[in-house]
């Protein structure tokens, strides 16, 4: 899959979950859906984007990949 579909998707997730007004929750909820949705390449491909250059993600997915990758 591209990285900029992951990215769109990702940020998509990102945008339900921004409704939330604890960041906290919003981003272990992005976290928590990529973990059980996403396919293991996929994740593996948005946590290398986000760590080589990231800048197509919002700030939000950006904190929760950062946690998926700690996990």
């Amino acid at each position: 899959m591209k990285i900029e579909t992951l990215i769109k998707m990702a940020n998509n997730i990102g945008e339900f979950f921004n409704a939330e007004s604890n960041k906290e929750i919003a981003a272990d909820g992005v976290k928590k859906h990529l973990q059980r949705s996403w396919d293991p390449r996929m994740r593996k491909a948005i946590i290398a984007y986000n760590q080589e250059d990231g800048s197509g993600l919002s700030d939000l997915v950006k904190v929760a990949v950062s946690q998926l990758e700690q996990a």
